[in-house]
Protein backbone atom coordinates (compact mmCIF):
# COMPACT_ATOMS: atom_id res chain seq x y z
CA UNK A 1 0.00 0.00 0.00
CA UNK A 2 0.87 3.24 -0.60
CA UNK A 3 1.57 5.33 2.08
CA UNK A 4 3.26 8.46 1.48
CA UNK A 5 4.40 10.62 -1.72
CA UNK A 6 6.90 13.14 -2.09
CA UNK A 7 7.63 15.00 -4.79
CA UNK A 8 10.17 17.99 -5.22
CA UNK A 9 10.36 20.27 -8.82
CA UNK A 10 8.23 18.34 -10.72
CA UNK A 11 6.78 20.22 -13.93
CA UNK A 12 4.24 22.90 -11.56
CA UNK A 13 4.68 20.71 -8.61
CA UNK A 14 7.49 22.52 -6.42
CA UNK A 15 7.06 21.03 -3.02
CA UNK A 16 4.34 17.90 -2.13
CA UNK A 17 3.82 15.85 0.54
CA UNK A 18 1.01 13.69 0.72
CA UNK A 19 0.52 10.82 3.05
CA UNK A 20 -2.83 7.84 1.64
CA UNK A 21 -4.46 5.64 3.70
CA UNK A 22 -6.53 2.58 2.90
CA UNK A 23 -9.61 2.17 0.98
CA UNK A 24 -10.75 4.65 -1.91
CA UNK A 25 -8.91 8.15 -2.62
CA UNK A 26 -10.30 10.47 -4.83
CA UNK A 27 -8.27 13.56 -6.75
CA UNK A 28 -10.16 15.94 -8.51
CA UNK A 29 -9.62 19.57 -9.87
CA UNK A 30 -10.12 21.68 -12.71
CA UNK A 31 -8.81 20.34 -15.98
CA UNK A 32 -5.46 21.55 -16.80
CA UNK A 33 -4.76 21.94 -12.78
CA UNK A 34 -2.24 19.50 -12.41
CA UNK A 35 -3.61 15.97 -11.97
CA UNK A 36 -1.72 14.34 -14.45
CA UNK A 37 1.89 15.84 -13.20
CA UNK A 38 0.95 13.61 -10.19
CA UNK A 39 0.95 10.36 -11.64
CA UNK A 40 3.93 11.13 -14.02
CA UNK A 41 5.72 12.01 -10.62
CA UNK A 42 4.59 8.77 -9.28
CA UNK A 43 5.22 7.01 -12.40
CA UNK A 44 9.08 8.25 -11.94
CA UNK A 45 9.37 6.60 -8.68
CA UNK A 46 7.89 3.40 -9.62
CA UNK A 47 10.01 2.96 -13.21
CA UNK A 48 8.67 4.73 -15.76
CA UNK A 49 10.67 6.31 -18.13
CA UNK A 50 12.87 9.45 -17.24
CA UNK A 51 11.99 12.86 -19.59
CA UNK A 52 13.91 15.93 -18.76
CA UNK A 53 10.76 18.30 -19.29
CA UNK A 54 9.28 16.66 -15.58
CA UNK A 55 11.97 19.17 -14.42
CA UNK A 56 10.43 22.04 -12.96
CA UNK A 57 12.16 25.06 -14.72
CA UNK A 58 14.72 26.86 -12.51
CA UNK A 59 15.41 23.51 -11.09
CA UNK A 60 18.66 21.42 -11.63
CA UNK A 61 16.35 17.93 -10.74
CA UNK A 62 13.37 16.74 -9.19
CA UNK A 63 12.96 13.96 -6.97
CA UNK A 64 10.22 11.15 -6.13
CA UNK A 65 9.93 9.15 -3.44
CA UNK A 66 7.43 7.04 -2.92
CA UNK A 67 6.46 5.35 0.39
CA UNK A 68 4.78 1.72 0.22
CA UNK A 69 3.80 -0.71 3.41
CA UNK A 70 4.90 -4.18 1.98
CA UNK A 71 2.31 -6.20 3.39
CA UNK A 72 3.20 -8.99 1.83
CA UNK A 73 6.99 -9.10 2.26
CA UNK A 74 7.37 -12.73 1.04
CA UNK A 75 6.52 -11.30 -2.32
CA UNK A 76 9.01 -9.84 -3.48
CA UNK A 77 12.02 -12.06 -1.29
CA UNK A 78 13.15 -13.37 -3.90
CA UNK A 79 14.00 -10.45 -6.15
CA UNK A 80 15.55 -8.83 -3.38
CA UNK A 81 17.44 -11.75 -2.79
CA UNK A 82 18.88 -11.84 -6.20
CA UNK A 83 19.84 -8.06 -5.74
CA UNK A 84 21.56 -8.46 -2.64
CA UNK A 85 18.60 -6.49 -0.83
CA UNK A 86 17.34 -7.07 2.77
CA UNK A 87 13.43 -7.56 2.34
CA UNK A 88 11.63 -4.72 4.72
CA UNK A 89 8.22 -3.80 6.25
CA UNK A 90 8.73 -0.68 4.27
CA UNK A 91 9.50 -0.23 0.85
CA UNK A 92 10.59 3.50 -0.19
CA UNK A 93 11.11 3.92 -3.93
CA UNK A 94 13.27 7.06 -4.37
CA UNK A 95 13.71 8.98 -8.44
CA UNK A 96 16.36 11.76 -8.70
CA UNK A 97 15.69 13.16 -12.56
CA UNK A 98 18.55 15.96 -13.93
CA UNK A 99 17.69 18.40 -16.59
CA UNK A 100 19.72 16.66 -19.40
CA UNK A 101 17.36 13.38 -18.73
CA UNK A 102 19.69 11.08 -17.13
CA UNK A 103 18.19 9.35 -13.65
CA UNK A 104 19.20 7.71 -10.37
CA UNK A 105 17.24 5.23 -8.88
CA UNK A 106 17.34 4.09 -5.10
CA UNK A 107 15.51 1.13 -3.52
CA UNK A 108 15.43 1.77 0.54
CA UNK A 109 18.29 4.46 0.15
CA UNK A 110 20.45 1.46 -2.12
CA UNK A 111 20.89 2.63 -5.56
CA UNK A 112 19.26 0.02 -7.82
CA UNK A 113 19.05 -0.05 -11.61
CA UNK A 114 16.16 1.51 -13.08
CA UNK A 115 14.65 -2.12 -14.30
CA UNK A 116 14.61 -3.29 -10.76
CA UNK A 117 12.80 -0.41 -9.54
CA UNK A 118 10.44 -0.72 -12.41
CA UNK A 119 9.61 -4.66 -11.15
CA UNK A 120 9.26 -3.44 -7.45
CA UNK A 121 6.90 -0.71 -8.87
CA UNK A 122 4.65 -3.40 -10.76
CA UNK A 123 4.60 -5.40 -8.06
CA UNK A 124 3.43 -2.96 -5.65
CA UNK A 125 1.23 -0.45 -7.98
CA UNK A 126 -0.87 -0.79 -11.05
CA UNK A 127 -2.21 2.36 -12.97
CA UNK A 128 -5.23 1.86 -15.04
CA UNK A 129 -6.23 4.88 -17.87
CA UNK A 130 -9.38 4.67 -20.49
CA UNK A 131 -6.78 4.20 -23.21
CA UNK A 132 -4.67 1.04 -21.07
CA UNK A 133 -2.86 0.00 -24.00
CA UNK A 134 -0.65 -2.53 -22.03
CA UNK A 135 -3.91 -4.54 -20.75
CA UNK A 136 -7.32 -4.31 -21.53
CA UNK A 137 -6.97 -3.04 -25.64
CA UNK A 138 -3.68 -4.90 -25.76
CA UNK A 139 -5.00 -8.46 -27.01
CA UNK A 140 -1.30 -10.05 -26.26
CA UNK A 141 -0.90 -9.74 -22.43
CA UNK A 142 -4.70 -11.37 -22.63
CA UNK A 143 -3.66 -14.64 -22.03
CA UNK A 144 -1.33 -13.94 -19.18
CA UNK A 145 -4.23 -12.55 -17.55
CA UNK A 146 -6.55 -15.32 -18.44
CA UNK A 147 -3.84 -17.23 -16.74
CA UNK A 148 -3.19 -15.08 -13.61
CA UNK A 149 -6.90 -15.28 -13.02
CA UNK A 150 -6.59 -19.22 -13.07
CA UNK A 151 -3.99 -19.18 -10.53
CA UNK A 152 -1.11 -20.93 -13.01
CA UNK A 153 0.88 -18.21 -14.69
CA UNK A 154 2.79 -20.49 -16.90
CA UNK A 155 2.20 -23.75 -16.38
CA UNK A 156 5.86 -25.44 -15.68
CA UNK A 157 4.67 -28.74 -17.06
CA UNK A 158 3.56 -27.22 -20.32
CA UNK A 159 6.72 -25.18 -20.26
CA UNK A 160 9.29 -28.56 -19.48
CA UNK A 161 7.57 -30.03 -22.14
CA UNK A 162 7.86 -27.60 -24.38
CA UNK A 163 11.60 -27.06 -23.52
CA UNK A 164 12.09 -31.45 -23.99
CA UNK A 165 10.72 -31.12 -27.53
CA UNK A 166 12.57 -28.12 -28.90
CA UNK A 167 15.50 -30.20 -27.54
CA UNK A 168 14.62 -33.14 -29.36
CA UNK A 169 13.91 -31.14 -32.52
CA UNK A 170 17.09 -29.73 -32.40
CA UNK A 171 18.90 -32.91 -31.96
CA UNK A 172 17.17 -34.18 -35.37
CA UNK A 173 18.20 -31.20 -37.18
CA UNK A 174 22.04 -31.29 -35.78
CA UNK A 175 21.97 -35.13 -36.64
CA UNK A 176 20.45 -34.20 -40.41
CA UNK A 177 23.13 -31.57 -40.56
CA UNK A 178 26.05 -33.43 -39.30
CA UNK A 179 24.98 -36.54 -41.51
CA UNK A 180 24.43 -33.81 -44.76
CA UNK A 181 28.07 -32.70 -44.39
CA UNK A 182 29.58 -36.60 -43.38
CA UNK A 183 28.31 -37.47 -46.87
CA UNK A 184 29.67 -34.24 -48.35
CA UNK A 185 33.32 -35.23 -46.98
CA UNK A 186 32.55 -38.78 -46.77
CA UNK A 187 35.67 -39.42 -49.10
CA UNK A 188 37.92 -37.40 -46.67
CA UNK A 189 36.80 -39.12 -43.74
CA UNK A 190 37.49 -42.29 -44.97
CA UNK A 191 40.63 -41.92 -46.18
CA UNK A 192 41.39 -40.14 -42.98
CA UNK A 193 39.96 -42.47 -40.98
CA UNK A 194 42.85 -45.43 -42.01
CA UNK A 195 45.67 -42.99 -41.71
CA UNK A 196 44.30 -42.61 -38.29
CA UNK A 197 43.79 -46.00 -37.57
CA UNK A 198 47.39 -47.05 -39.18
CA UNK A 199 49.08 -44.72 -36.80
CA UNK A 200 46.92 -46.06 -34.01
CA UNK A 201 47.92 -42.66 -31.67
CA UNK A 202 47.47 -43.78 -28.31
CA UNK A 203 46.54 -41.32 -24.82
CA UNK A 204 49.67 -39.97 -23.27
CA UNK A 205 51.75 -41.28 -25.98
CA UNK A 206 53.28 -37.83 -27.35
CA UNK A 207 54.42 -36.89 -23.85
CA UNK A 208 56.14 -39.73 -23.25
CA UNK A 209 58.04 -39.89 -26.48
CA UNK A 210 59.17 -36.51 -26.45
CA UNK A 211 60.57 -37.35 -22.50
CA UNK A 212 62.59 -40.50 -24.24
CA UNK A 213 63.84 -38.86 -26.89
CA UNK A 214 65.23 -36.18 -24.80
CA UNK A 215 66.70 -38.80 -22.15
CA UNK A 216 67.75 -40.62 -25.68
CA UNK A 217 69.94 -37.26 -27.32
CA UNK A 218 71.32 -37.47 -23.59
CA UNK A 219 72.24 -40.82 -22.79
CA UNK A 220 75.87 -40.59 -23.57
CA UNK A 221 76.28 -38.06 -20.75
CA UNK A 222 73.74 -39.48 -18.34
CA UNK A 223 75.77 -42.91 -18.88
CA UNK A 224 79.02 -41.33 -17.99
CA UNK A 225 77.77 -39.76 -15.10
CA UNK A 226 76.46 -42.70 -13.77
CA UNK A 227 79.41 -45.06 -14.33
CA UNK A 228 81.44 -42.03 -12.83
CA UNK A 229 79.02 -41.75 -9.74
CA UNK A 230 79.24 -45.87 -9.16
CA UNK A 231 82.59 -45.93 -9.28
CA UNK A 232 82.75 -43.67 -6.46
CA UNK A 233 80.30 -45.34 -4.14
CA UNK A 234 81.60 -48.88 -5.16
CA UNK A 235 85.35 -48.43 -6.84
CA UNK A 236 88.48 -49.83 -5.46
CA UNK A 237 88.22 -46.48 -3.16
CA UNK A 238 84.92 -45.80 -3.27
CA UNK A 239 82.34 -45.31 -0.39
CA UNK A 240 81.54 -48.36 0.38
CA UNK A 241 85.08 -49.66 0.77
CA UNK A 242 85.61 -46.85 3.15
CA UNK A 243 82.81 -47.38 5.58
CA UNK A 244 84.19 -51.38 5.79
CA UNK A 245 86.93 -50.31 6.72
CA UNK A 246 85.67 -47.87 9.32
CA UNK A 247 83.21 -50.29 10.57
CA UNK A 248 86.12 -52.92 10.86
CA UNK A 249 88.50 -50.07 12.80
CA UNK A 250 85.96 -49.16 15.43
CA UNK A 251 84.88 -52.59 15.82
CA UNK A 252 88.38 -53.82 16.96
CA UNK A 253 88.53 -51.65 19.92
CA UNK A 254 84.52 -51.27 20.60
CA UNK A 255 84.56 -53.61 23.67
CA UNK A 256 87.59 -51.98 25.30
CA UNK A 257 85.36 -48.57 25.31
CA UNK A 258 82.35 -50.51 26.07
CA UNK A 259 79.12 -49.31 24.51
CA UNK A 260 79.69 -46.00 23.62
CA UNK A 261 80.63 -46.48 20.12
CA UNK A 262 77.51 -48.54 18.99
CA UNK A 263 76.04 -45.49 17.88
CA UNK A 264 78.47 -44.67 15.40
CA UNK A 265 79.02 -48.46 14.42
CA UNK A 266 74.69 -48.68 13.04
CA UNK A 267 74.75 -45.22 11.76
CA UNK A 268 77.55 -46.73 9.75
CA UNK A 269 75.60 -49.88 8.92
CA UNK A 270 72.71 -47.56 8.06
CA UNK A 271 75.29 -45.72 5.56
CA UNK A 272 75.92 -48.61 4.11
CA UNK A 273 72.44 -49.77 3.47
CA UNK A 274 71.52 -46.51 1.78
CA UNK A 275 74.48 -46.73 -0.38
CA UNK A 276 73.53 -49.97 -1.60
CA UNK A 277 70.21 -48.23 -2.28
CA UNK A 278 71.29 -45.88 -4.58
CA UNK A 279 74.02 -47.97 -6.21
CA UNK A 280 70.67 -50.00 -7.08
CA UNK A 281 68.78 -47.13 -7.82
CA UNK A 282 71.85 -45.71 -10.55
CA UNK A 283 71.72 -49.27 -12.20
CA UNK A 284 68.17 -48.87 -12.52
CA UNK A 285 68.18 -45.62 -14.20
CA UNK A 286 71.35 -46.80 -16.20
CA UNK A 287 68.78 -49.84 -17.67
CA UNK A 288 65.85 -47.38 -18.29
CA UNK A 289 67.52 -45.94 -21.62
CA UNK A 290 67.43 -48.03 -24.53
CA UNK A 291 70.56 -46.70 -26.29
CA UNK A 292 70.01 -49.83 -28.77
CA UNK A 293 71.21 -48.77 -32.44
CA UNK A 294 68.02 -47.07 -33.88
CA UNK A 295 66.17 -46.16 -31.21
CA UNK A 296 66.49 -42.83 -30.87
CA UNK A 297 65.74 -42.92 -34.77
CA UNK A 298 62.50 -44.47 -34.07
CA UNK A 299 61.44 -42.58 -31.41
CA UNK A 300 61.75 -39.14 -33.30
CA UNK A 301 60.35 -40.67 -36.12
CA UNK A 302 57.48 -41.64 -33.99
CA UNK A 303 57.22 -38.70 -32.50
CA UNK A 304 56.98 -36.23 -35.36
CA UNK A 305 54.29 -38.22 -36.92
CA UNK A 306 52.12 -37.78 -34.54
CA UNK A 307 52.68 -34.14 -34.33
CA UNK A 308 52.25 -33.61 -38.19
CA UNK A 309 49.41 -35.50 -38.08
CA UNK A 310 47.87 -33.35 -35.68
CA UNK A 311 48.52 -30.66 -37.29
CA UNK A 312 47.02 -31.54 -40.43
CA UNK A 313 44.05 -32.24 -38.33
CA UNK A 314 44.20 -29.03 -36.49
CA UNK A 315 44.56 -30.98 -32.86
CA UNK A 316 46.47 -31.28 -30.59
CA UNK A 317 48.30 -34.64 -30.22
CA UNK A 318 46.74 -35.31 -27.54
CA UNK A 319 43.51 -35.18 -28.94
CA UNK A 320 44.26 -37.56 -32.21
CA UNK A 321 42.14 -40.66 -30.32
CA UNK A 322 39.29 -38.58 -30.45
CA UNK A 323 39.30 -37.67 -33.53
CA UNK A 324 39.34 -40.92 -34.52
CA UNK A 325 35.89 -41.49 -32.60
CA UNK A 326 34.60 -38.52 -33.92
CA UNK A 327 35.23 -39.23 -37.25
CA UNK A 328 33.69 -43.40 -36.62
CA UNK A 329 30.66 -41.41 -35.48
CA UNK A 330 30.47 -39.05 -38.55
CA UNK A 331 31.14 -42.54 -40.75
CA UNK A 332 28.49 -44.33 -38.72
CA UNK A 333 25.79 -41.58 -39.68
CA UNK A 334 26.63 -42.17 -43.41
CA UNK A 335 26.22 -46.12 -43.02
CA UNK A 336 23.74 -46.27 -40.48
CA UNK A 337 22.39 -42.77 -40.49
CA UNK A 338 18.67 -43.67 -41.80
CA UNK A 339 18.24 -45.81 -38.87
CA UNK A 340 19.64 -43.38 -36.56
CA UNK A 341 17.83 -40.80 -37.79
CA UNK A 342 14.43 -42.49 -37.79
CA UNK A 343 15.45 -43.11 -34.07
CA UNK A 344 15.94 -39.61 -33.42
CA UNK A 345 12.56 -38.97 -35.16
CA UNK A 346 10.74 -41.52 -33.26
CA UNK A 347 12.11 -39.66 -29.80
CA UNK A 348 10.95 -36.08 -31.12
CA UNK A 349 7.27 -37.17 -32.50
CA UNK A 350 7.10 -38.64 -28.94
CA UNK A 351 8.31 -35.61 -26.85
CA UNK A 352 6.09 -34.14 -29.10
CA UNK A 353 3.40 -36.09 -27.89
CA UNK A 354 4.23 -35.21 -24.92
CA UNK A 355 4.15 -31.39 -25.31
CA UNK A 356 0.63 -31.21 -27.45
CA UNK A 357 -1.02 -33.42 -24.10
CA UNK A 358 0.69 -30.92 -21.51
CA UNK A 359 -1.23 -28.33 -23.93
CA UNK A 360 -3.98 -29.46 -23.85
CA UNK A 361 -4.39 -30.07 -20.08
CA UNK A 362 -3.25 -26.60 -19.88
CA UNK A 363 -5.99 -25.49 -22.63
CA UNK A 364 -9.15 -26.96 -20.62
CA UNK A 365 -7.97 -25.04 -17.84
CA UNK A 366 -7.58 -22.04 -19.82
CA UNK A 367 -11.60 -23.14 -20.36
CA UNK A 368 -12.78 -23.25 -16.81
CA UNK A 369 -11.37 -20.38 -15.92
CA UNK A 370 -12.50 -18.14 -19.12
CA UNK A 371 -16.20 -19.17 -18.74
CA UNK A 372 -15.64 -17.96 -14.76
CA UNK A 373 -14.24 -14.78 -15.49
CA UNK A 374 -17.00 -14.57 -17.86
CA UNK A 375 -19.09 -15.36 -15.42
CA UNK A 376 -17.59 -12.33 -13.38
CA UNK A 377 -17.07 -10.05 -15.52
CA UNK A 378 -20.75 -9.59 -17.18
CA UNK A 379 -21.87 -10.35 -13.41
CA UNK A 380 -20.26 -6.51 -13.12
CA UNK A 381 -21.64 -5.09 -16.81
CA UNK A 382 -25.14 -4.46 -15.53
CA UNK A 383 -24.86 -2.45 -12.63
CA UNK A 384 -22.38 -0.70 -14.77
CA UNK A 385 -25.05 -0.11 -17.07
CA UNK A 386 -23.62 -2.29 -19.64
CA UNK A 387 -26.86 -4.58 -19.20
CA UNK A 388 -27.00 -5.25 -23.03
CA UNK A 389 -23.44 -5.56 -23.81
CA UNK A 390 -22.04 -9.04 -23.30
CA UNK A 391 -18.01 -9.96 -22.37
CA UNK A 392 -16.75 -13.13 -23.84
CA UNK A 393 -13.13 -14.52 -23.83
CA UNK A 394 -11.84 -16.47 -26.87
CA UNK A 395 -9.34 -19.31 -26.73
CA UNK A 396 -8.37 -20.52 -30.36
CA UNK A 397 -5.70 -22.34 -31.48
CA UNK A 398 -2.46 -21.21 -32.48
CA UNK A 399 -0.91 -22.74 -35.50
CA UNK A 400 2.13 -25.10 -34.67
CA UNK A 401 4.66 -22.57 -35.71
CA UNK A 402 3.28 -19.93 -32.69
CA UNK A 403 3.40 -22.65 -29.68
CA UNK A 404 5.25 -22.14 -27.14
CA UNK A 405 5.99 -22.88 -22.87
CA UNK A 406 2.40 -21.51 -22.88
CA UNK A 407 0.79 -23.66 -25.14
CA UNK A 408 -1.61 -23.41 -28.30
CA UNK A 409 -4.09 -21.28 -27.60
CA UNK A 410 -4.21 -17.57 -28.38
CA UNK A 411 -6.49 -15.57 -25.92
CA UNK A 412 -8.62 -12.60 -26.71
CA UNK A 413 -11.47 -10.79 -24.85
CA UNK A 414 -14.36 -9.88 -27.07
CA UNK A 415 -17.26 -7.82 -26.23
CA UNK A 416 -20.35 -7.56 -28.11
CA UNK A 417 -22.36 -3.57 -26.59
CA UNK A 418 -25.64 -4.96 -28.50
CA UNK A 419 -27.91 -7.78 -28.52
CA UNK A 420 -27.39 -10.00 -30.86
CA UNK A 421 -24.47 -7.81 -32.63
CA UNK A 422 -21.42 -10.34 -33.40
CA UNK A 423 -18.54 -9.97 -30.34
CA UNK A 424 -15.27 -8.30 -31.38
CA UNK A 425 -11.77 -7.15 -30.23
CA UNK A 426 -12.56 -4.87 -27.17
CA UNK A 427 -10.47 -2.50 -28.19
CA UNK A 428 -12.58 -2.01 -31.65
CA UNK A 429 -15.94 -2.24 -30.49
CA UNK A 430 -16.46 -0.37 -27.20
CA UNK A 431 -16.15 3.59 -27.09
CA UNK A 432 -14.45 5.35 -24.48
CA UNK A 433 -16.62 5.30 -21.73
CA UNK A 434 -17.90 2.02 -22.75
CA UNK A 435 -13.80 0.74 -22.27
CA UNK A 436 -13.23 1.92 -19.23
CA UNK A 437 -16.28 0.40 -17.34
CA UNK A 438 -15.34 -2.67 -19.13
CA UNK A 439 -11.74 -2.33 -17.36
CA UNK A 440 -13.68 -1.44 -14.25
CA UNK A 441 -15.60 -4.56 -14.44
CA UNK A 442 -12.81 -6.71 -15.41
CA UNK A 443 -10.37 -5.57 -12.85
CA UNK A 444 -13.22 -6.00 -9.91
CA UNK A 445 -13.61 -9.76 -11.14
CA UNK A 446 -9.39 -9.97 -11.22
CA UNK A 447 -9.39 -8.97 -8.10
CA UNK A 448 -10.37 -11.74 -6.10
CA UNK A 449 -7.36 -13.53 -7.48
CA UNK A 450 -4.83 -10.90 -6.15
CA UNK A 451 -3.15 -8.36 -8.00
CA UNK A 452 -1.06 -5.01 -7.29
CA UNK A 453 -1.68 -3.80 -3.23
CA UNK A 454 -2.37 -0.22 -4.84
CA UNK A 455 -4.75 0.48 -7.99
CA UNK A 456 -4.91 3.75 -9.67
CA UNK A 457 -7.30 4.11 -12.12
CA UNK A 458 -6.74 7.73 -14.38
CA UNK A 459 -10.42 9.39 -15.40
CA UNK A 460 -11.77 5.53 -15.73
CA UNK A 461 -15.12 7.00 -15.30
CA UNK A 462 -14.50 9.51 -18.60
CA UNK A 463 -17.82 9.75 -20.28
CA UNK A 464 -19.92 8.94 -18.01
CA UNK A 465 -22.57 10.54 -15.72
CA UNK A 466 -25.59 10.31 -13.84
CA UNK A 467 -26.59 6.73 -12.79
CA UNK A 468 -23.72 5.18 -14.95
CA UNK A 469 -21.02 7.36 -13.23
CA UNK A 470 -22.76 6.71 -9.64
CA UNK A 471 -22.19 2.77 -10.27
CA UNK A 472 -18.88 3.18 -11.34
CA UNK A 473 -18.05 4.88 -8.30
CA UNK A 474 -19.68 1.67 -6.53
CA UNK A 475 -17.75 -0.52 -8.18
CA UNK A 476 -14.49 1.72 -7.49
CA UNK A 477 -15.37 1.25 -3.66
CA UNK A 478 -16.70 -2.38 -3.79
CA UNK A 479 -12.31 -2.85 -5.47
CA UNK A 480 -11.23 -0.69 -2.63
CA UNK A 481 -12.25 -2.90 0.06
CA UNK A 482 -9.06 -5.29 -0.66
CA UNK A 483 -6.81 -3.16 -2.01
CA UNK A 484 -6.16 0.48 -1.93
CA UNK A 485 -7.79 2.56 -4.61
CA UNK A 486 -6.53 5.59 -5.99
CA UNK A 487 -8.83 7.56 -8.56
CA UNK A 488 -8.42 10.59 -10.73
CA UNK A 489 -11.94 11.61 -11.62
CA UNK A 490 -14.36 14.48 -13.10
CA UNK A 491 -17.32 11.98 -11.75
CA UNK A 492 -19.30 13.94 -8.50
CA UNK A 493 -20.75 10.55 -7.84
CA UNK A 494 -17.21 9.16 -7.92
CA UNK A 495 -15.78 11.59 -5.82
CA UNK A 496 -18.65 11.68 -3.48
CA UNK A 497 -17.59 7.40 -2.63
CA UNK A 498 -14.13 8.14 -1.41
CA UNK A 499 -12.96 7.59 1.76
CA UNK A 500 -10.32 10.66 1.24
CA UNK A 501 -10.36 13.31 -0.96
CA UNK A 502 -7.85 15.74 -1.98
CA UNK A 503 -8.30 18.60 -4.35
CA UNK A 504 -5.31 19.70 -7.01
CA UNK A 505 -5.33 23.37 -8.18
CA UNK A 506 -2.99 26.01 -9.63
CA UNK A 507 -1.52 28.40 -7.40
CA UNK A 508 1.17 31.26 -7.31
CA UNK A 509 4.44 31.13 -5.00
CA UNK A 510 6.65 33.70 -5.74
CA UNK A 511 5.03 34.77 -9.39
CA UNK A 512 5.41 31.73 -10.56
CA UNK A 513 2.76 29.14 -11.35
CA UNK A 514 2.34 26.08 -9.18
CA UNK A 515 0.22 22.78 -8.56
CA UNK A 516 -0.92 22.54 -4.95
CA UNK A 517 -2.15 19.26 -3.34
CA UNK A 518 -4.90 20.12 -0.66
CA UNK A 519 -6.18 17.22 2.06
CA UNK A 520 -10.25 18.29 2.17
CA UNK A 521 -12.17 18.29 5.09
CA UNK A 522 -16.08 18.00 5.79
CA UNK A 523 -16.80 21.26 4.63
CA UNK A 524 -14.60 21.81 1.70
CA UNK A 525 -15.33 18.45 0.28
CA UNK A 526 -18.77 19.73 0.23
CA UNK A 527 -18.36 22.70 -2.11
CA UNK A 528 -15.47 20.78 -4.11
CA UNK A 529 -18.52 18.34 -5.06
CA UNK A 530 -20.98 21.20 -5.25
CA UNK A 531 -18.12 22.98 -7.95
CA UNK A 532 -18.18 19.56 -9.87
CA UNK A 533 -22.31 19.69 -10.12
CA UNK A 534 -22.55 23.04 -11.24
CA UNK A 535 -19.03 24.29 -12.47
CA UNK A 536 -17.35 27.46 -11.29
CA UNK A 537 -20.53 29.65 -10.09
CA UNK A 538 -21.40 27.46 -6.73
CA UNK A 539 -25.01 27.51 -6.12
CA UNK A 540 -27.26 26.53 -3.41
CA UNK A 541 -29.16 23.76 -5.70
CA UNK A 542 -25.54 22.54 -6.10
CA UNK A 543 -24.44 22.51 -2.73
CA UNK A 544 -28.00 20.70 -2.17
CA UNK A 545 -27.01 17.94 -4.01
CA UNK A 546 -23.36 17.22 -3.16
CA UNK A 547 -24.96 17.24 0.12
CA UNK A 548 -27.61 13.99 -1.09
CA UNK A 549 -24.38 12.52 -2.88
CA UNK A 550 -22.21 12.92 -0.22
CA UNK A 551 -25.27 11.25 2.43
CA UNK A 552 -25.76 8.26 0.28
CA UNK A 553 -21.85 7.84 0.41
CA UNK A 554 -21.94 7.36 3.68
CA UNK A 555 -25.46 5.28 4.00
CA UNK A 556 -23.80 2.86 1.47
Amino acid sequence: MLTDLSIRDVVLIERLDLSFSTGLAVLTGETGAGKSILLDALGLAIGARAEARLVRHGSQQAVVTAVFENSDPVGLAALFEEHGIEPADQIILRRILGTDGRSRAYLNDEPVSVGLMRQVGAALVEIQGQFDQQGLMDAASHRAVLDDYAGFGEDPACANEYGAWRDAEKAVAAARETARKSRENEAFLRFSLEELETLAPEAGEEQALSDERALLRNAEQIVAATNAADELLNGTDGADIQLRHAARTLEAVAEQVGGSLADALAAIDRASIELQEASGALAKAVAGIDASEGRLEAVEERLFALRETARKHGVDPEGLPDLINRFQDQLAMIDGGEERLADLDKAAAARKRDYVDAAKALSAKRHEAAERLDRGVNGELPPLKLEKAAFKTEIADLPEADWGPHGMDRVQFLVATNPGAPPGPIGKIASGGELSRFLLALKVTLAERGGAPTMIFDEVDSGVGGATAAAVGERLGQLARSRQVLVVTHSPQVAALGGSHWRVAKGDSAGAVITAVSALDDAERLEEIARMLSGANVTEEARAAARRLLQGSDAA
